[in-house]
């Protein structure tokens, strides 16, 4: 075996100071230069050197110190590492620097200082030259057949390490039983081997840990490269999840998980049969749309719970860089892979259920449309090779069940839009409020404040109260909110009547229960034994009824007020949708003396202000058939008359075709001097002829006139075959009426017709 010729460095070496670690012989590492000597160090030797002995430097770490660019030199540590500077990189701003790339070749003793201005330079000694050793034959002889042993175990390991350098010098290699991340590495190709990523990924990843190998670890490519060779042994490339295919226990969960959401839960026990009956089913796109409040996101936890898979929620409101969902390229300081990918790993199966939470919101930016990049991802016939770009690999997205929610889906990209299966989430009936709140929402409450059933009763009646006068949604978000308010002020009379049952235990408080308060030995009362305080604790029970609603919530936030706003003409009762479920909206309108201006306020967009337009152009050609006539008697309604219309509230944006048939409504009203009945709502499109065409949102608008407690919906007849989805309890309490045109909806929103007789097409039907 040859011997290893020792390394020689100059006998006098320039000092470089470093307070950035050890350097050891044999590896690299980067150092900052801002001190004065250090300065003038790299200025005279590295950069006006021309030779290959000016570029070996000796380094010597040293504590930081205030004082360090101090006139003298501060103490030195004896012993250092000669190091050949590979890289010079300067800089003038915010002030001038260097950072040095240096490697260490072996150590020296430092003998003596023989000058320190404008750097210091010193006489050393070289230390790893085996025969400058006390006693060389002796530690020759000691070492051999240990170095021996370990070059024939090095050999066997030369396969698992085929790029490191098999040394033979034992100072080497005891420099080398430090470096930690070389069994870090060791495990990760381990990992790589044993995984079950497909072929495609296996070979980028050995790919990638022979690369990794070469690297020093100074490098800010070792630290990305290393980061994505761990992501990819941790992600579920073929780990699942068994679903579990129980169909009379999914509808029980689903039952007493949620109540109502009948198509909902359908669907989802759909899914299941034929899950159950074809096992390589794909996972479906489901899009839940539906007001606030009223479960989307909770029965996507209860589909996952029902299956037997993990769940996931990725959150994408406000989100508008599309690198969010497909992830940054590895080119890119701080990159990262998408949320698709990252909740991939968080669950650790490639089968759990993802939840997109308010797709609707999705923005757009510079950095791309993420509703773009989710069109790969939730299309069947391409997610099963989905690429990210921080992998740049294919990830099968197959069997991951998507589920997305939405508001609306009027903000949704139509591309998107088509390759989603849309169920409606309506809002919630009263009648299904009360039973959410006593099912669910009253035990949880009571379990968050430390309450139970014997000390706080809330009977449905004053649910209903609460449902009626203190919120007005389509959810149960505010109920819930209202339920906590009272839970908190009964908590405070439990908390109370404790305190107080503590007292009357006391000795000295009993005796004197019956005394107006009870007197210390100086004479002074004491304030803890007042008759205020010995006033017996709350009864259990405590019964929460309309009087202690209005003493804890407040007075009523919703009464019912259509009555006293339907007690003048020119007022009618609309039904509009919003994200928020279905709302009334009062129509108001006066005329005045003037040049024959039409005023519109409100906050409307344009297609209701042409509604308004097509209403008065309208009653003007029916003018004389309906015997309307302005305040001079004329057919002419705008001759030397304003209209001003006005739509309550003025602060909320208003658009959309189904106010025309509110308008028509009300300037009947307003030209012809009656009311319109005060328990009427409507809705409809109309045309230039008086034609009524239909709308959407007739669920949602039924619910909204029945929590208002209206008793009459007039609805476009084409829209007929919507009144199936309404439930039971709503179409009888409501009486729907359809109309084809205008005329029969002047006929049924005032009392007794409206001049001429009804058309012989008017239903009107308790449903």
């Amino acid at each position: 075996m040859s011997s290893v010729s020792p390394i020689q460095i100059p006998s006098r070496l320039p000092l470089l100071l470093t307070h950035e670690g050890v350097l050891l012989p044999g590896s690299t590492m980067r150092t900052s230069v801002d001190s004065a000597r250090n300065l003038q160090l790299v200025r005279s030797r590295l950069l006006k050197g021309t030779s290959l002995q000016s570029t070996i430097l000796g380094v010597i770490p040293n504590t930081p110190d205030p004082a360090s660019d101090a006139q003298d030199l501060p103490p030195l540590h004896r012993i250092g590492t000669a190091a050949l500077a590979v890289q010079v990189v300067g800089s003038n701003w915010p002030k001038p620097h260097y950072t040095l790339l240096i490697t260490g070749l072996c150590r020296f003793q430092i003998i003596q200082v023989v000058k320190e201005k404008p750097y210091p330079v010193a006489e050393v000694e070289q230390l790893d030259r085996l025969e400058e050793f006390p006693n060389t034959c002796k530690t020759r002889e000691e070492l051999g057949e240990l170095s021996e042993q370990f070059y024939k175990y090095a050999v066997q390991v030369i396969a698992i390490r085929p790029m490191r350098r098999i040394t033979h010098v034992p100072g080497a290699l005891a420099d080398e039983d430090e470096d930690e991340d070389n069994d870090d590495i060791v495990m990760l190709e381990k990992k790589i081997r044993t995984s079950s990523m497909p072929e495609q990924a296996h070979k980028v990843c050995v790919k990638e840990i022979k690369r990794l190998k070469k690297m020093p670890q100074s490098m800010p490519e070792y630290a990305l490269t290393r980061n994505y060779l761990e992501l990819m042994v941790e992600l579920p490339w073929n780990k699942s999840t068994t679903d579990r295919l129980d169909i009379r226990a999914a509808r029980v969960l689903l039952d007493n998980d949620h109540y109502a959401m009948e198509k909902l839960k359908k669907r989802v026990l759909e899914y299941l049969a034929v899950r159950q009956l074809k096992n390589n089913l794909k996972g479906p796109i489901l899009c839940f749309v539906g007001p606030p409040g009223v479960g989307k996101t909770s029965v996507g936890r209860s589909v996952a719970k029902t299956l037997g898979r993990e769940f996931h929620r990725i959150a994408l409101g406000g989100v508008c860089d599309q690198s969010d969902i497909r992830g940054h390229r590895r080119t890119y300081v701080g990159s990262m892979p998408g949320r698709i990918i990252n909740g991939l790993k968080t669950v650790g199966v490639n089968n759990p259920v993802f939840l997109l939470d308010e797709v609707d919101k999705l923005g757009k930016s510079l950095q791309g449309d993420p509703a773009a990049a989710l069109l790969e991802v939730l299309d069947p016939e391409q997610n099963h090779n989905f690429t990210d770009h921080y992998l740049n690999v294919a990830f099968d997205l197959s069997q991951v069940l998507f589920i997305a929610t939405a508001n609306t889906t009027a903000s949704i990209p139509p591309a998107l839009l088509d390759r989603m299966e849309i169920i409606q989430v309506p809002g919630y009936t009263q009648e299904e409020k009360i039973e959410i709140a006593h099912r669910h929402l009253i035990p949880k409450q009571l379990e968050q404040h430390g309450l139970t059933p014997q000390q706080i009763q809330i009977p449905q009646v004053t649910t209903l109260d609460i449902i009626t006068r203190y919120t007005r949604e389509a959810g149960v978000r505010s109920l819930d909110r209202k339920l906590g308010a009272i839970c908190r002020a009964v908590a405070v009379k439990v908390a109370e009547g404790q305190h107080r049952e503590a007292k009357l235990d006391r000795p000295d408080v009993a005796e004197g229960e019956g005394c107006k308060e009870h007197l210390l030995e100086d004479g002074k009362s004491d304030p803890v034994s007042d008759t205020t305080d010995l006033a017996l604790p709350p009864e259990m029970p405590i019964l929460i009824d309309f009087h202690a609603l209005k003493d804890i919530l407040g007075p009523p936030m919703y009464e019912m007020e259509v009555s006293e706003r339907l007690s003048q003409p020119g007022v009618a009762i609309g039904l509009a949708w919003t994200p928020l479920g279905g709302e009334i909206m009062f129509v108001e309108a006066s005329r005045m003396d003037g040049e024959g201006q039409l005023t519109l306020t409100g906050q409307l967009g344009n297609v209701m202000k042409e509604s308004a337009h097509l209403a008065i152009s309208w009653l003007r050609s029916n003018a004389k058939k309906y015997h309307l006539t302005n305040a001079s008697g004329s057919f002419d309604l705008l001759e030397n008359t304003d209209i001003h219309l006005h739509f309550p509230a003025g602060a909320v944006t208003k658009d959309g075709p189904s106010a025309g048939v509110t308008i028509a409504t009300c300037l009947a009203s307003l030209f012809s001097g009656r009311l319109v009945r005060s328990d009427v709502a409507m809705t409809g499109e109309i045309t230039l002829r008086g034609l009524v065409l239909p709308v959407g949102g007739i669920k949602d608008k039924a619910l909204a006139a029945h929590r208002a407690g209206l008793k009459r919906v007039i609805i476009p007849q084409r829209n007929e075959k919507d009144l199936e989805e309404i439930p039971a309890n709503v179409r009888q309490d409501l009486s729907f009426i359809t109309a084809s045109c205008l005329d029969e909806v002047l006929n049924a929103a005032f009392d007794g017709g409206f001049t001429v007789k009804a058309r012989p097409g008017l239903l009107n039907s308790k449903l």
